[in-house]
């Protein structure tokens, strides 16, 4: 048997402080054949989340996926996520929270979808680019007091200038 990753693990955690601290956890999704959302909602291959308790219904933190329902423009939808799909979860109030490489896209008609889950119809998804070239990434930026640098060496200026400053520093987790 294989060892699970330790990424379901960091996305319930992140999701526990998030709700403990009353803020609203959201995830970052790279979405592939095997991510089910709403499709309108996608844009250049990736999704934002509220993964919120006001926002979902049925919420499941799995090791494998990540599954719940709702709403979008006030209709109810099941959503299902890989959780090596996910790239990132933080808090929308302040940023704060952890960035992680996604993991491979699976191609079309590969065995990656979860157990009874309905066919998605892709014609309104926006095709990948070749060899990843152009594909959005998300950017480490220095990270103030409490912005998740505990226990880890700074490795940027202590006072940073420019447009970046005071923002969270997310953190790729391999």
């Amino acid at each position: 048997m294989s060892e699970i990753s330790t990424k379901p693990y960091l996305i319930r955690a992140l999701h526990e402080w998030c709700t403990d601290n009353g803020y609203t956890p959201h995830i970052a999704v790279t979405v592939d054949e095997r991510v089910i959302v709403p499709r309108e909602h996608v844009k250049n291959g990736e999704i934002v989340l509220n993964i919120g308790r006001l926002a979902t219904h049925k919420l499941q933190l799995g090791n494998e996926y990540i599954e719940f329902q709702a709403r979008f423009g006030g209709v109810a939808r099941q959503i299902s996520v890989p959780v090596d799909a996910v790239t990132a979860i933080y808090a929308r109030e302040t940023g704060h929270g952890m960035a992680f490489e996604a993991g491979p896209r699976v191609p079309a008609g590969s065995q990656g979808q979860p157990p009874d889950s309905p066919v998605v119809d892709d014609a309104s998804e926006p095709s990948a680019p070749e060899s990843g070239a152009g594909r959005p990434q998300l950017s480490a930026v220095p990270g103030g007091e409490g912005a998740g640098t505990e226990g880890k060496p700074e490795d940027t200026d202590p006072t940073p200038s420019g447009p970046d400053r005071g923002r969270p520093k997310l953190t790729v987790i391999k």
